[in-house]
């Protein structure tokens, strides 16, 4: 099959959704209000691409490249990140929501999430260090054997986080956030 390029496009109120495209590329691209719902985007790539006010909620990007993609007031739900290749994949997200995520296994360093909700996400064995959660909802998020070396918390809420379970070393946390540091030893801070 032939690969489909598209270099420095605008794609607006575009529909993908239910869709199954495979090894197109996209470079310096920008989708505005485009629905990929449901989509399957395989063996493609998205480098230098922004995305404004999209639906990629349960898009399905197996075998796919994320590398400099920025995600602003997107609604990412139930998305998958695993499956991505791991080569350059560099994310950011601004006022999104990605519920239910999952970034199992994940380098990720450096990566900026503001003031987006991260409800029930998977930072299973993810690393990442460098990272900035700013002003972000971690409710339920899970922490398991993640590297959050040098993170900054100072803003972010509502999160869980094993000392004993994580690399948390030289991680930046506000005083209201220890709670959710000391959560396991079910003890009351006042």
């Amino acid at each position: 099959m032939e690969t489909l390029m598209h270099d420095n496009k605008t794609f607006e109120a575009s529909t993908y959704a239910e869709k199954v495209i495979k090894g197109s590329e996209f470079h310096s691209c920008i989708f505005k209000k485009c629905d990929f719902t449901n989509s399957e985007f395989l063996n493609s790539k998205f480098v230098d691409c922004i995305f404004e006010g999209c639906n990629l909620s349960m898009m399905k990007l197996d075998g796919s490249t994320l590398n400099n993609a920025i995600f602003k007031h997107c609604k990412i739900l139930g998305v998958n990140f695993t499956p991505c290749q791991d080569f350059l994949f560099t994310v950011r997200f601004e006022y999104c929501f990605l519920d239910y995520s999952s970034f199992m296994d994940k380098k990720m360093l450096k990566t900026n999430f503001i003031q987006t909700s991260l409800k029930e996400v998977s930072f299973t064995r993810t690393n990442l260090s460098g990272s900035v959660f700013d002003q972000t909802d971690l409710m339920n998020a899970v922490f398991n054997q993640t590297d959050l070396t040098g993170v900054n918390f100072v803003t972010a809420f509502n999160y869980i986080i094993d000392p004993e379970l994580n690399n948390i070393k030289k991680a930046i946390f506000s005083a209201d956030g220890l709670a959710g540091l000391l959560n396991k030893y079910q003890i009351k801070i006042v």
